[in-house]
């Protein structure tokens, strides 16, 4: 069923072309209407009714599958063990490059998972809403690597997951504001008690340096059931990012509370030339140093191409 190459007898992946993946929907309904699919892409991304058919039905069914399979071995654990545990949601985290669809992809797992039968409880919480706010970073000089793994509070971050395993309800996350490019003060997003927990975010893949004193250091995807990365060339993730900030910059920037808003008035080239240093100078060695280097722990890897659509997906074998 997958590609086979050489290199594939070591690879701890399975590699589906797009159409082998595409056989794999085997019959899973389309549930989303035809209006829903503007309300679920992001800007520049790509979402047509072809790509929810050919990529994330079949992943809509793999993932069914696994949350059942989790589900009654936590069943059977819990009478193994004679506890009575509160509802543990299943966590899967979708990881990427800025500019690469995790928010779209997000998104229509959301919609999609939701109307499974019996309609389980579905939450989508981004980890925007654990950077620090924009005061501290500007006093600990880290506006220039927003997004890099230490401009978020950890800490923060790995209790709220933390509580949402153990079954406490509702869990607070802080709420981020694309707009002010800042954590919204006394504004929180409730978590209480889903079904499934999706968590998106560049570096929920991130590892952390084991200590030499043995003791446990905990990662956020410690607490992920399931992961996907999403990937593309640095080129392609360049251009798309550049695309976004020029839309934005006749759309969103000219919006006076905008923390960009000195970029509503750049020309073409000026804009060009701005977004293509800020790609450089922040996301592109993010990616290089902090999120490439975590793909290869994901469960699932959808590859993009420069059109935006899924090319390939590498599936983790058991």
């Amino acid at each position: 069923m997958d590609i086979r190459a050489p290199e594939q007898r070591y690879n701890p992946y399975r590699i589906f072309s797009r159409a082998q993946w595409a056989a794999l929907r085997d019959g899973t309904p389309m549930t989303l209407e035809p209006g829903e699919f503007s309300r679920l892409r992001s800007v520049h991304d790509r979402l047509d009714i072809k790509e929810v058919e050919e990529i994330y039905l079949p992943l809509s069914r793999l993932l069914s599958i696994y949350v059942d399979a989790a589900q009654r071995l936590y069943y059977a654990q819990r009478q193994f063990l004679g506890i009575r545990d509160r509802k543990v949601p299943y966590i899967i985290g979708i990881a990427g490059s800025p500019a690469v669809g995790k928010s779209t992809t997000a998104r229509v797992l959301q919609a999609l998972l939701a109307r499974w039968s019996p309609r389980p409880k579905v939450d989508l919480v981004t980890t925007d809403g654990f950077l620090y706010p924009k005061a501290v970073l500007e006093r600990e000089g880290l506006m220039q690597k927003k997004g890099f793994p230490e401009s978020y509070d950890r800490a923060r971050l790995l209790s709220f997951l933390s509580d949402i395993k153990a079954g406490r309800s509702p869990v607070r996350a802080p709420v981020y504001s694309h707009l002010t490019y800042d954590i919204l003060p006394n504004q929180w997003q409730a978590v209480d008690q889903p079904d499934i927990l999706i968590v998106e975010g560049v570096n929920v893949l991130q590892t952390a340096p084991l200590p030499r004193h043995g003791k446990a250091v905990p990662v956020v995807s410690d607490f992920f059931d399931f992961s996907v990365y999403i990937d593309a060339d640095e080129a392609v993730m360049r251009e798309w990012y550049v695309q976004r900030f020029l839309t934005f910059r006749n759309t969103a920037f000219h919006d006076p509370r905008s923390y960009f808003h000195r970029y509503s008035l750049l020309s073409d080239d000026e804009a060009i030339a701005t977004a293509t240093a800020i790609w450089e100078r922040t996301n592109l060695a993010n990616l290089e140093e902090n999120i490439l280097p975590t793909r290869r722990r994901a469960t699932l890897i959808l590859t993009k191409g420069a059109d935006h659509l899924i090319e390939t997906v590498a599936l983790r074998r058991l």
